[in-house]
């Protein structure tokens, strides 16, 4: 697979910077910033150097890391050309005749006389179905929101501001390292948190499991909620990627979650929100960010009660974090109460019955919460949103069409990766499992990239570096166990029983480790055990990650020999990490 981050220097790239060189002097300041920004790129050596100046670039030119990329394109087709722009004439003015620009502006207005409240989205539509009429070509829904931003910024500074951080319906929020972020559309800025549900769950068979852990996402300017992830898992890095992943992609569900609504949310961030625990501040979710085309902001630090009203009253600001926490206390109040099982906030309103009446799994609980969420919660009206439910101002807040990311783009990015070497035949040691690779033999002592999935490490996807590009070059599956399924968790926990056992801990003993736990296991199994098979069967439900075959690279030669046997090789970077050597 192509590195989709890499800088890619055009063929006539030398005589472009030669180009530069002399006639530097003649570009504007801006386009001179462009090109400094652009030679730093071309400069960075490694891929984590480039992903890193990629990031100061979008915050030096104060753009996002998508608008640097596409500059970066730019130049590569039209070199110095593709960073200058010639000011119109005209700048500052609508290019839209007269006669459209008066309907847009009345057509805005009458739709929100009195009680009447109509979007941007709807006057474009309205624009579009009178040029119909008229035969003529509509102006583009851009246009529209462009002659309508006066008017809405002038109506927003006259509303009244309700509390501190707010101008009129917009927010304001304040990044750790001293940025604003202006919330001004959808999809802009998504905020991030986890939760203990207050609900006891129990298993298939109606014994107790615990409280699951949920997380959502929530768009700053609408209020909606875009994703969730509910499981007994504790809040990591991967737990963020799968509250991500559902984010992102269009949601669909069955008959079954009792529906009048559709979740209809879905996109890319531009911005990621979140505090600063340590599942936030992993270099797995700023890998994600990185892959996907968003940027990762922590919010303040917390401070002490008095020193945060003591700041909101010098900053006029308000908690940086009640946007993603005030759902929680909504969801217990009007849901998780009124369920069995449930546990009340603290000690004190704990029920003294909640053991003995709980009798929800976690794929019910899901189901209800899915219910709830798509039914009322987002489709109620926000104290701050006018007279628009979350779910109709995230509609007609996009200012840009969606972008939409297939499953495998996904699963790709949400992969977590480690760096192996090809032993000979092809073979790969990692997690004390050996693997090999249709034709990776001939790669025997390089260094490669492996991309995996916690949830099943049976197979790993193999990529060669090539500068600052990674080159896809095969699957490599786990010997013996291609018809298993292995967390990373699991394989570990195999291992140290084998060891204990004094065995030499190999595919085949891992695997019959596996098969003497099923054979022999009692009928009560630990209560992780038991989440586990709860948590599949949630996943169940939703569609299944698949990692389409990729391209094949050609193969480097090798000599045709009969296939070795799979060598026996103590995997010495993994026993470092169990035993601390």
């Amino acid at each position: 697979m192509q590195d989709t981050h890499s800088s890619k220097t055009p063929a006539n790239s030398n005589s472009t910077l030669t180009e530069t060189n002399v006639i530097v002097s003649e570009l504007s300041d801006e386009a001179k910033l462009k090109m400094e920004v652009i030679q730093s790129l071309l400069e960075a050596g490694d891929r984590t150097t480039y992903a890193q100046r990629l990031k100061e670039a979008a915050e030096k030119l104060g753009k996002s890391v998508r608008t640097v990329r596409r500059l970066i394109d730019k130049w590569e087709k039209e070199g110095l050309i593709g960073l200058t722009q010639t000011e119109r004439n005209d700048k500052g003015k609508h290019r839209v005749d007269e006669n459209w620009q008066e309907f847009i502006l009345k057509t805005y207005k009458e739709g929100n006389k009195g009680s009447k409240r109509m979007t941007r989205q709807q006057v474009a539509v309205r624009v579009k179905a009178r040029a119909d009429e008229l035969g003529v070509k509509p102006p583009s829904h851009m246009t529209v929101y462009r002659v309508l931003k006066p008017l809405i910024d002038k109506e927003e500074k006259a509303k009244s501001i309700r509390s501190p951080g707010w101008r009129g319906s917009r927010l304001s929020v304040k990044t750790r390292d001293g940025k604003d972020l202006q919330v001004e559309y959808s999809n802009q800025v998504w905020q991030c948190d986890h939760t203990r549900v207050d609900v006891l769950l129990v298993d298939q068979h109606g014994e107790i499991l615990g409280r699951p852990w949920l997380t959502t996402v929530i768009d700053s300017y609408s209020r909606c909620i875009i994703g969730i992830n509910l499981g007994y898992d504790a809040p990591s890095s991967q737990i963020v990627a799968l509250a991500l992943r559902h984010a992102i992609l269009p949601k669909s569900y069955g008959s079954e979650y009792g529906l009048h609504e559709e979740w209809g949310t879905y996109g890319l961030p531009e911005h990621f929100y979140t505090d600063g625990g340590k599942d936030f501040r992993s270099n797995h979710l700023q890998q994600i960010g990185v892959h996907l085309g968003f940027v990762c902001h922590l919010r303040v630090s917390k401070a002490p009660p008095f020193a945060q009203r003591l700041r909101r009253r010098q900053e006029a600001r308000p908690s940086e974090g009640g946007i993603v926490e005030r759902p929680f206390k909504t969801f217990n109040t009007e849901l998780f109460s009124t369920l069995p099982g449930y546990t009340g906030s603290n000690v004190q309103e704990r029920p003294q019955e909640a053991e003995k009446e709980a009798c929800l799994t976690l794929r019910q609980l899901e189901q209800q919460l899915v219910r709830y969420i798509v039914n009322h919660y987002n489709q109620r009206l926000d104290a701050r949103m006018g007279d628009q439910t979350r779910f109709q101002r995230w509609e007609s807040g996009l200012i840009a069409t969606l972008d939409l990311l297939s499953e495998r783009d996904l699963d790709i990015c949400f992969m977590k990766q480690t760096r192996r070497q090809i032993q000979r035949g092809g073979y790969l040691q990692f997690e004390n499992l050996m693997y090999r690779g249709e034709y990776l033999a001939g790669y025997a002592g390089e260094s490669v990239v492996l991309r995996y999935d916690p949830r099943d490490i049976t197979t790993i996807l193999v990529y060669r570096k090539e500068g600052d590009k990674e080159v896809f070059l095969a699957r490599a599956y786990a010997q013996d166990l291609e018809t298993e399924q292995l967390s990373i968790d699991e394989a570990k926990a195999s291992s140290r029983q084998v060891r204990k056992a004094g065995k030499t801990v190999s595919n085949r003993s891992i695997l019959a480790e596996i098969r003497e736990r099923e054979t022999f296991s009692t009928q009560k199994k630990t209560k992780k055990e038991r989440q586990k098979i709860e948590q599949a069967e949630v996943q169940k439900a939703k569609q299944p990650i698949r990692v389409e075959p990729e391209e094949q690279v050609e193969v480097a030669s090798i000599d045709a020999q009969t296939e070795p046997e799979m060598p026996e090789v103590f995997d010495y970077e993994q026993m470092r990490e169990d035993y601390g050597w």
